[in-house]
């Protein structure tokens, strides 16, 4: 049987049902997750969702001719999934999208007063297709085409951002920026780079004096809520290395880690915020531009935003007491067109299906997995093992995805 054949039969035998309640990932949406908790109620057990498990070997590259296509590349019509593995070990990736790194948080002491609660990565390796850890990077974004990823070394804020072949691992060159920057993000046709800067390490907590967890004790790390230390962007030119920097000084109702991104045409970026409008976008010289009309409605923790063909977008969570589903919007009105399926939606596999977290049936709501999710079927393919522990504990891991194609020249 081919891999077509298993992802039909997976589709005609696997029906979902409804799952409870969804996680409020903290890590990245602090404000979000408080406000939801005020509202949000007990789960209660459901049915048992059934769970079809297509899983494909991982292509692996054979001796002979000039056939040095990366993993990423092979099975681009397929899904290929690993519910058994968590953290994955070998690729994931269904339609345009690849599971193309995760990290798992660490906290690393520096004082009795002071840590970092910082990264380690394990990146897609192109010639095998297993995922390899690596302790250099504070930070990775991967490009289109999943050819180069973005990184910087660990001491943040960063003065220079590194360009890594991603099919020999090494540097190609870097790009020297006169702000020091904690993050890099790429465009949608991979040719440029906003850069976050920040006068200090974003991920740097302090030791509490109170009890912030209701443990009854005062072992807690953290930030003082709606402090933080960024400054503003730069846009870096890929192909040249050439950047210019954008001083931003709305420093409240922010997290201490508040990244900018690109719209979606990359003629705008935008910035998360806690309090309502809940997004500001910016042009790129760093002044306040009005909101595009295409993402108007999308919220910036929802990290898929929209569909390839523009049409779609990936709205919030939209379950209850008994259901986890997200709603799938116009982007221009904000009405729902339909429903599916998961927590969160994390990335469009194509115009019609996108990869989720969820979980199983009457299970803790942070104990979730990657699934596929499609509009208009009830069907869910799960493509990861179930992560383990609450919110925030220790071994988790959170996927970095990027497209399997490349829109530019370059591949980058």
């Amino acid at each position: 049987m081919n891999v077509d054949e298993l992802v039909s039969d997976a589709f005609r035998e696997q029906a979902g049902d409804s799952m409870p309640a969804p996680p409020y990932f903290a890590e990245r949406v602090l404000a979000v997750r408080r406000r939801r908790r005020n509202r949000r109620t007990a789960s209660v057990a459901v049915a048992t969702v059934a769970a079809i498990a297509v899983a494909v070997a991982v292509p692996r590259l054979v001796g002979g001719g000039d056939d040095v296509r990366p993993a990423s590349e092979m099975n681009k019509s397929s899904i290929i999934a690993h519910p058994d593995q968590t953290p994955p070990r070998d690729l994931i990736a269904a339609g345009d999208t690849a599971l193309a790194a995760y990290y798992v948080r660490h906290m690393v002491v520096k004082s009795a007063t002071d840590a970092v609660n910082g990264r380690t990565y394990s990146l897609l390796d192109q010639k095998t297709g297993k995922y390899v850890k690596t302790t250099q990077w504070s930070y990775v974004s991967v490009a289109p085409g999943m050819r180069t990823a973005a990184v910087l070394e660990k001491r943040l804020p960063a003065r220079r951002i590194g360009l890594l072949d991603l099919l020999t691992g090494k540097v190609e060159r870097w790009i020297p920026v006169d702000h020091g920057v904690a993050s890099a993000e790429f465009s949608s046709d991979g040719r440029k780079l906003v850069a976050t800067t920040y006068a200090k390490d974003p991920d740097l907590v302090h030791k509490l004096d109170y009890d912030s967890d209701g443990d009854g004790k005062k072992n807690d790390w953290g930030v003082p809520f709606g402090t933080s230390a960024r400054t503003g962007f730069c846009i870096v030119d890929v192909g040249s290395g050439k950047s210019t920097w954008s001083e931003v000084t709305d420093s409240q109702d922010l997290n201490a880690r508040q990244d900018f991104a690109f719209s979606n045409d990359a003629q705008l970026v935008y910035s998360g915020l806690t309090t309502a409008p809940g997004t500001r976008f910016y042009d790129l010289r760093g002044n306040k531009a009005a909101t595009p009309a295409n993402e108007k409605h999308l919220n910036w923790y929802v990290e898929a935003r929209l569909s390839p063909d523009g049409k779609l977008g990936a709205g919030d969570f939209a379950g209850g007491r008994k259901t986890t589903a997200s709603e799938i919007i116009d982007p221009r009105s904000g009405k729902r067109i339909a429903k599916v399926h998961g927590q969160q939606l994390l990335a469009w596999a194509d115009n019609k299906r996108l990869i989720a977290w969820d979980i199983a049936s009457g299970t803790n709501e942070f104990h979730n997995r990657l699934v596929l999710v499609t509009i208009g079927s009830d069907t869910v393919v799960p493509l990861s093992g179930f992560r383990k522990g609450n919110d925030g504990a220790g071994g988790r891991w959170d996927p970095v995805f990027a497209k399997r194609w490349a829109a530019g020249p370059r591949g980058a």
